[in-house]
Order: C-alpha cells, then sequence, then structure tokens
C-alpha cells in the first residue's frame, strides 16, 4: 500500500537492539516484495520466526482445467456447489491461469492452522458472512462488501462469526495494487480516484500472543501446500511498522464514475494484478445526455477474457443470471446486452446492481468443477425469443 502505517512497539531505530521486558532481544523481520527493491514492512517477534519444529509436505493443489472443444460465453451457478471445508481448504476453483485463479469458498468448518500464500497476493471479496481476518500485523473485522487484500507471505486464519459465509476468491501469481492511473508518484490516491485512503480499513488491533504449544503454519508454493509446526503461536508480534500489510476495501465505499453517455468498464476498476483487474459495478445514476443508451454497447474482447461474479441486484444488461452467478466472456467473441435490455434501460435513471468483475489479458481455462455448475443454454440466450 502507498501509506505508512505503525501498530505496537517498535524500537527507535531499524535494525538495533529492542529488549524484551526480561531483558532478551525481540527477532526483528524484514518482509519485503521484488527483493529489497519493492514495498516492505519490519516486524518484531517474541521467537525467531525460522524456528520451525517439523517441516512436511501436506497436499498438492494443482487446479484441474479441461480442454473444450467450443469457444462460446459461459454461466455458471455457483449457488449450486456444496458447501465445506475451511477458508481454505472449502476453496473451489473454477476459472485461472498462470496469472490468476478464481473461486468460490462456503466453508463450515473452522480453520485449526495458519495460512500462508508464497506464490502471490489474494483477495477475499466477502458476499456473506462477518467474522475476523487475524494476521500477523494484526486483526480485520469483515463484513458483506468487503475486499480483504492479504499481501504474499502473511500468515493468517480467517474466523467467521456466522454459520453462513460465502466468499469470492482471486490469488494472484504476484501483487494486487489500486490502479496506476489513480496514484500520483508518490503512491498517493488522486482527486479523481473512486476511493481514497479513508475508505481503507487496516488491522484494527495487534494481538500479541506469547503462549508455547503445537501450533500449524500452512504454507502454499507452486501448487503444493507444505505444513510446518511451531512450539509456539505464529502471531507474536510485537509491533511492527511499513508499507506492506493486509487491509479491507468496501465495494460499499467505491464511488462510481458517470457521464452524460455510457462509461467504459476501466471507470469502475479497483484493483491491478499482473496481467488482469478486478473492477466494481456499484448503484450508481445513468447516463444524463437527453439521448443516452444506459446499457452498455456490444463489445469485442479482442485481447482480454471478461469474468462478471453477480452479487446482488437486478443487473441492468443481462437476464437469467442470479446471486452468485458467474459469467465468462472470452477473447475473440463479441457479446453485450441481451435482447431487449438495451430499449428497457432507455429513460432508465439508476440502477442497483452490485457485482465484481475479473478481466484478464491471457486467456483463462475453466475447471472440470465449473462444468459440472454450467448453465447450458447460456450462449444461446442472445436469440430472439419467439412470441
Amino acid at each position: 500500500m502507498p501509506f505508512y502505517q505503525r501498530m505496537g512497539e517498535v524500537p527507535h531505530k531499524r535494525h538495533v537492539t529492542f529488549f524484551k521486558p526480561d531483558g532478551t532481544l525481540y527477532r526483528e523481520q524484514v518482509m519485503g516484495t521484488k527483493g529489497f527493491s519493492g514495498i516492505q514492512s519490519i516486524l518484531y517477534h517474541h521467537n525467531p520466526p525460522t524456528q520451525v519444529r517439523a517441516t512436511k509436505k501436506f497436499a498438492d493443489r494443482t487446479i484441474e482445467y479441461v480442454t473444450q472443444e467450443h469457444l462460446k460465453h459461459q454461466h455458471f451457478l455457483t449457488f449450486d456447489l456444496p458447501p465445506g471445508g475451511d477458508p481454505v481448504t472449502g476453496r473451489q476453483y473454477l476459472l485461472g491461469n498462470s496469472d490468476v485463479v478464481m473461486g468460490v469458498c462456503i466453508p463450515t468448518e473452522p480453520m485449526d492452522y495458519f495460512y500462508r500464500n508464497a506464490d502471490g497476493d489474494e483477495v477475499l471479496f466477502v458476499h456473506q458472512g462477518e467474522g475476523e481476518l487475524q494476521t500477523v500485523f494484526g486483526t480485520i473485522a469483515y463484513r458483506p462488501g468487503d475486499y480483504l487484500v492479504i499481501p504474499i507471505g502473511t500468515t493468517y486464519r480467517i474466523v467467521p462469526a456466522d454459520e453462513k459465509s460465502r466468499f469470492l476468491v482471486i490469488e494472484a501469481s504476484n501483487e494486487i495494487v489500486p490502479p496506476k492511473r489513480y496514484r500520483n508518484e508518490h503512491g498517493q490516491l488522486l482527486e479523481h480516484s473512486p476511493f481514497c485512503e479513508r475508505d481503507i480499513r487496516v488491522p484494527e488491533r495487534l494481538d500479541t500472543h506469547v503462549e508455547a504449544g503445537e501450533f500449524e503454519v500452512r504454507v502454499k508454493r507452486s501448487d503444493v501446500i507444505y505444513s510446518y509446526q511451531f512450539d509456539f503461536h505464529p502471531l507474536d508480534v510485537v509491533g511492527w511498522d511499513g508499507y506492506l500489510y493486509p487491509y479491507a476495501l468496501s465495494i460499499h465505499d467505491f464511488e462510481p464514475i458517470t457521464g452524460r453517455i455510457h462509461q467504459p468498464p476501466p471507470v469502475h476498476q479497483t484493483f491491478a494484478g499482473p496481467n488482469f483487474v478486478i473492477c466494481s459495478f456499484v448503484p450508481r445514476l445513468y447516463d444524463y445526455h437527453p439521448q443516452s443508451i444506459p446499457a452498455p454497447y456490444f463489445h469485442s474482447n479482442v485481447e482480454s477474457d471478461e469474468v462478471l461474479y453477480y452479487v446482488d441486484g437486478n443487473f441492468m444488461s443481462r437476464k437469467g443470471v442470479y446471486e452468485g452467478s458467474i459469467t465468462l466472456h472470452p477473447m475473440g467473441i463479441p457479446h453485450g446486452p441481451h435482447p431487449g435490455k438495451i430499449e428497457a434501460s432507455i429513460g432508465k435513471t439508476e440502477t442497483k446492481e452490485l457485482a465484481v468483475m475479473l478481466d484478464t489479458f491471457h486467456p483463462l481455462h475453466v475447471t472440470k468443477q465449473a462444468l459440472a455448475i454450467e448453465d447450458q443454454g447460456y450462449m444461446s440466450s442472445w436469440l430472439p425469443t419467439e412470441s
């Protein structure tokens, strides 16, 4: 993130002695990206983070993609997926490529371990449920509509407070950041950005654990999950400062950009990742030119795949999509409003839709699990209906 944060106790200068009340040293850890040239934070632990009792390979996490015979628009009904697992093991991946994977999670079990993704950043969109994201940087309370942005290498666990939880999961191969065009050369969000630093919720408290015992941290690296056993609680940080940390941004704090005529999808961009963007479609006023057509024009995804996850409301350019629907419109073939939706939009003044969009600049692959919940008639839904 582009602004400095500090929590807990830190010494007056980095890389100097910092003693506990008993006279022993706290253990300093520099955690950064891109070697030592990216953003970083410095954390101070009660215990050396390298002090591991045992390690083993836990599981393969290879995603099974399928080869499809047809290039077509697809619609997946994620509410047809069975719930299960915890907020990590319960992730059901539906689309992906070498840059990003996307899926949903409907957990029914608690996490009795901690987790760390060593491949890239994660964004968890909270569709349903409340709870806490507990991390080595501190705790963030989450609620429906929150984007939880978790940097690479962050040790964390998710503790739902509700029995009914649902997450949209986006895992990147690198960092996920606010769009460059909304930041100045110092990293500050500009006046025309649809959100600002005041909307970003950093960890609200730092709970320092000093208890001993048996604690597991599972680390994902290159589609393999490894298990590490520690003799101490992994959230043993007494203080930290820097620019690298998890945060929450509510989709309800995203302020839409509107105009006299229809605005293109980039105005909805919220985050940027390696060869992909994440956009937020939120309730907004429609275009105010006297002859405007609020529905989007037909357009061709010549160089990107477009994925929409429908959260709430009536999406004005679509029919036959539901809460939790995912639509995939692949590059190479045009798409746009369903029959009658253009005409129906004329004269309307606002929309109440809520959706998350993922646009990728390399083709996405569909998983075997996604095909099991596919609406087979979606490609033909643009055909004129018979009276």
